[in-house]
């Protein structure tokens, strides 16, 4: 299982997956974020790698995680900030417990792929892996709670604790965190080198035709494409398409 945003950390993360020989289910999710932009790149980055796709409804998630600029319109996601500024204190952009409801849930679907396996196709679960990856990073924006390593170990616990696949079986549902100790830079670098569609990709936290250019994560990616020396593709092509201007 593969959690895609559509964002150029996930991407990289499903073509290293894919690359690595696992059988994948991509897995996106409708929350009520600020825009469906990132679900569209989402659907076009699975397509390309050729990855089975799902898309989960949790319309009433904004509802509860309210207290975020992501999901609701009376909080503003903060422009033209530092990266020192943007990690200082937990950003306003963090959604309450989003990687725990997403990892949960991928588990869940994780779990009865592989129970059926074992239960009805006669698998040995000695035979068998389960894995989550996540395009989770604690190198150059570490502002969010649930991006850090020891998140990762207790969530690993919990769910091998609360599931039938490993308290039964003896199966742990892995979480796979490529990504967590690389910066940016080393991202653009591994996504280039696997060939990730990642001129499909979005990583503004508004939506519309354009990227913003000033929220956190706009300003993180650029940084990322300029240290790794390489243009990045989703610029060039909405340049190509005539959406940029030559020079910006």
């Amino acid at each position: 299982m593969v959690l895609l945003s559509g964002g150029l950390d996930s991407t990289t993360v499903a073509a290293y997956a894919k690359a690595e020989g696992y059988e994948l289910v991509a897995l996106s999710f409708n929350y009520g974020q600020r825009h469906r932009r990132e679900l569209e790149s989402a659907k076009r980055v699975a397509g390309l790698l050729e990855i089975q796709h799902e898309v989960v409804e949790l319309p009433d998630l904004n509802r509860l995680a309210w207290y975020s600029a992501l999901t609701t319109g009376g909080l503003d996601v903060p422009k033209d900030r530092t990266i020192e500024e943007a990690t200082e204190d937990i950003p306003i952009t963090y959604v309450p417990l989003r990687n725990t409801v997403f990892l949960t849930l991928g588990a869940a679907l994780l779990e009865s792929r592989v129970l059926s396996l074992v239960e009805n196709g006669g698998v040995d679960p000695k035979d068998l892996s389960a894995s989550i990856f996540i395009a989770a990073n604690a190198v150059d924006y570490s502002g969010y709670p649930d991006c850090r390593p020891e998140y990762f170990e207790a969530m690993k616990k919990a769910l091998f604790e609360g599931s039938k696949l490993g308290k039964q079986y003896g199966v742990p549902i892995d979480i796979e965190t490529p990504l967590l100790h690389m910066t940016k830079a080393e991202i653009v670098k591994l996504g280039v080198r696997l060939g990730a569609p990642l001129d499909h990709t979005w990583s503004c936290y508004e939506g519309g035709d354009l990227p913003c250019g000033a929220c956190d994560s706009c300003l993180l990616r650029a940084r990322g494409f300029a240290q790794a020396g390489i243009k990045d593709p989703l610029l060039e092509c909405l340049r190509r398409e005539g959406k940029i201007a030559e020079g910006k």
